[in-house]
Parts: C-alpha cells; sequence; structure tokens
C-alpha cells in the first residue's frame, strides 16, 4: 500500500489536495479582478470616456501591423462620432 493509499497524507495525493484551495482562491480573485475590470469598462462607457486599451488591444489582434492612432486622435474619433464631426453638438432644443 502506498503512503497515500493508507490515508496518512504523506503522499502526492496530500499535496494536491493542500494545493487545490490555494488554487481556488487564486481563481476566485482572478474572478473579481476580472469583473472589476469589467465593470470599470462599462462604467466608462457609460460616461463617454472611450477605451483606448481596448481598441490597442482589438488593432493588435485583428490588424497586426497597421498603424495606430494616437490617444488624442483615438479620442477625436470617438468623440467625433458621438457627437457628430461639423464641431456642434446636436440636441433636441
Amino acid at each position: 500500500m502506498s503512503p497515500a493509499a493508507d490515508g496518512s497524507g504523506n503522499g502526492s495525493g496530500a499535496r494536491s489536495a493542500a494545493g487545490r484551495p490555494l488554487q481556488a482562491a487564486r481563481d476566485a480573485v482572478q474572478a473579481v479582478a476580472t469583473g472589476g475590470r469589467y465593470l470599470a469598462q462599462s462604467l466608462r462607457l457609460m460616461v463617454g470616456l472611450p477605451d483606448y486599451d481596448a481598441y490597442l488591444t482589438h488593432r493588435e489582434r485583428t490588424h497586426p501591423g497597421e498603424p495606430v492612432m494616437s490617444y488624442a486622435e483615438f479620442f477625436r474619433e470617438r468623440q467625433d462620432a458621438r457627437y457628430g464631426g461639423n464641431g456642434r453638438i446636436g440636441r433636441c432644443c
């Protein structure tokens, strides 16, 4: 009978069992961090702040090697897309 099979806790099974709660805690922390990033991104979008980091990630993933806009260019493009590019803010009144 191996040490792990006799219930003594001295085998490799004991080490992996001890590691499971630690891994579960790491997974939980990672899930909370991911949720926090999504919440922050949603809040920024709700108040009209574009997400430059998401833009850079998208460009690197889908259009590698192509030029990217600077933050100022990106911000201006997003503002123009939201409010119209003619320099005037459209409103009802």
